[in-house]
């Protein structure tokens, strides 16, 4: 995808690098980075449909469980609030066929806009199409929607990817036994997953033994039963990549109670305060992980949609950089939760990505 409007990103300094790289001194925590909630005064008059808080934006969830996602909803939840209008929540709980029939119902309502929060594109397309037939602007964030008038938001999937990857070949050296985490069918898992094949093609020293994977309401422990059965399988694995949180925080759970923290490292993707926690405790094997703040991507995700709403230019294709948050720089920078995350690192809040004009800034 190609970045849309989007600044440079700054480098996480004390949080960047391969994990069990030299130290890094950690930044000072810098104040914390402006938002369209703060106090500052906006410098447009806000479109008249935004009075009165009338807006009703439906957001359409194929999941709800996973530290992941609450903090995505408490991100949108919270620029909903700050523009005025009406976030009219549901969730499909994992059931495509549920999370499609919401959708169909989002636009028999006429919402003033709709938000896909992933999804698998076979069942949401159809009523994507639907929407966009009947005029309702529509944000697909990490699922495709199928139509070029509708606005596809997604994190660089193929840099998450990249960046946990780099900092596997240099803790192996480019070599040994490693499991995969994977789920196809998701539009993030695909895209990372395409850069593992193109990964295991230029580094043939690393071989991929087993992989291994689910998604449902109990996400991490599943993963966790099948990482034992697999690590036990295969004595000789040294690495995990895990590109989804709730993997990692399985494939840590399965490598600790076997005792194997100390030869199995895990590498992941995405970020939340529950995931700080798991990194950062004693004897962790999960070391790094690439990621962008899930609550910001949950604010650009509202944010484009009441652009749409008010009639404004929005690039139909909008993508959210990340970083990367290795395990030693959270511990020397003596970070445990995401809040000090993006106040220590303002660059994870990418305030000009679908930026309001007439929002506070």
């Amino acid at each position: 995808m190609k970045p849309a409007r989007l600044l440079g990103v700054v480098a996480l300094l004390a949080l960047a690098g391969c994990s069990q790289g030299a130290p890094a001194t950690p930044a000072a925590p810098s104040a914390p980075p402006p938002s369209s909630a703060s106090a500052a005064a906006p410098t447009v008059t806000p479109p008249a449909t935004f009075a009165g808080g009338n807006v009703r934006i439906a957001l359409v969830r194929q999941l709800s469980s996973g530290d992941y996602f609450e903090q995505w909803l408490a991100g949108a939840q919270a620029e909903a609030k700050a523009l005025n209008v009406r976030l009219e929540v549901s969730s499909g709980d994992g059931n495509n066929d549920k999370q499609a029939l919401n959708l169909e119902q989002a636009v028999t309502a006429k919402s003033d806009a709709i938000i896909v929060d992933h999804g698998f594109a076979q069942t949401v397309q159809p009523a994507i199409k639907k929407a966009v037939t009947a005029g309702i602007p529509l944000v697909a964030f990490d699922v495709d929607p199928g139509s070029p008038q509708a606005v596809a938001l997604t994190q660089d999937d193929h840099k998450i990817a990249e960046q946990a990857l780099d900092a596997m070949k240099a803790d192996t050296g480019g070599s040994g036994e490693a499991l995969y985490v994977y789920v196809a069918g998701f539009a993030p898992l695909d895209r990372r997953n395409e850069t593992w094949e193109q990964f295991k093609k230029d580094n043939p020293g690393i071989k991929q033994v087993a992989r291994i994977g689910v998604v449902n309401s109990s996400t991490a422990s599943a993963v966790a039963d099948q990482a034992k059965a697999a690590l036990q399988a295969n004595p000789g694995v040294k690495a995990i990549f895990a590109p989804y949180d709730e993997f990692a925080k399985g494939a840590a759970l399965a490598v600790k109670e076997l005792g194997l923290a100390d030869k199995v490292k895990i590498y992941g993707a995405d970020i939340s305060t529950a995931d700080i926690g798991v990194m950062t405790e004693p004897g962790s094997p999960w070391v790094a992980t690439s990621a962008t703040d899930p609550a910001n991507v949950g604010r650009v995700a509202v944010r484009a949609a009441a652009l749409l709403v008010a009639g404004e230019n929005v690039d139909r294709e909008l993508s959210v950089p990340p970083s990367l948050i290795t395990q030693k720089g959270l511990r020397d920078a003596g970070i445990t939760s995401v809040e000090q995350l993006t106040r220590a690192f303002p660059a994870l809040t990418t305030p000009d990505v679908a930026r309001v004009p007439w929002a506070a800034s």
